[in-house]
């Protein structure tokens, strides 16, 4: 195994489950000091899995749909460690799956505060603490399905990550920081231990989310999900040193679906 991180500070919001729990695994494993920033309790699982194996991470519960929550994650990565190397912005998803005329206006609200909110604010707190270094690197999270379908509101919120990455970057890039993304496609994740929609079994009829997943394997060129690895390890390219070159783009990651 390689050390990218040795000693660098990472942030990764989203990191008790799926793919965000993969990239703080593995960027432990490479020496990254790793502050795991989920609601769910199974954040401190991860904590332990990644100190068991001789890794440095600490955990923080709260809520990334605010500015007050990403500003104190920011914080207490710094009062930890002392700076912020990489963050990691892994919250989203979706949470509902229907056409978009059966989209509440709270529903379509909600959406956009889980996937569009928590990076907008992460970002800010993080560049605050980067900007005096003049060094640091945001990997946002994104997704395939900016182009795709019962999911507009999704889509929206995805959409404008893309946005933040293109227009962030350009921003800060003559000031040593670099921003990046990568889109993922449809991946094969074990079950949530904290469900997006706790009450999906009422709420979601199978068949619109059956739409989901029917076009996403259609819409990729190898016609399957990917794998958490698959996923975790362009994020990490991405984070580390080896992409030093690389700024303001999206970079999909679906089997040759664009998006």
């Amino acid at each position: 195994m390689t050390r990218r991180f040795e000693n660098k500070v990472m942030v990764v919001t989203g990191a008790a489950q799926g793919i965000g729990r993969r990239v703080a695994e593995r960027a432990a494993s490479e020496g990254a000091k790793v502050l795991i920033v989920d609601r769910s309790d199974a954040r401190e699982e991860v904590v332990g899995a990644i100190r068991a194996t001789g890794g440095v991470a600490d955990a923080l519960s709260v809520d990334l749909e605010t500015w007050d929550g990403c500003e104190a994650a920011m914080k207490t990565a710094v009062d930890m460690w002392g700076c912020i190397d990489i963050l990691i912005n892994n919250v989203g998803g979706t949470i509902w799956a229907k056409p978009f005329e059966h989209y509440e206006p709270k529903q379509i609200d909600a959406e956009v505060r889980r996937s569009l909110f928590p990076t907008l604010y992460c970002c800010r707190a993080a560049i605050e603490r980067m900007l005096p270094r003049q060094s640091g690197v945001i990997v946002n999270v994104s997704s395939i399905a900016t182009r795709g379908l019962n999911r507009v509101p999704y889509a929206a919120a995805k959409g404008g990550v893309n946005a933040i990455t293109a227009s962030l970057a350009w921003e800060v890039a003559e000031r040593g920081i670099r921003v990046v993304a990568t889109a993922p496609g449809g991946t094969e994740a074990p079950p949530r231990v904290t469900p997006r929609n706790p009450n999906a079994a009422e709420e979601q009829r199978q068949d619109w989310y059956q739409t989901i997943v029917d076009q996403t394997i259609q819409s990729s060129l190898m016609k399957r999900y990917g794998t958490l690895d698959e996923q975790a390890r362009p994020i990490l390219f991405l984070a580390s040193d080896e992409a030093s070159y690389i700024t303001g783009v999206t970079v999909p990651v679906g089997g040759g679906d664009l998006g």
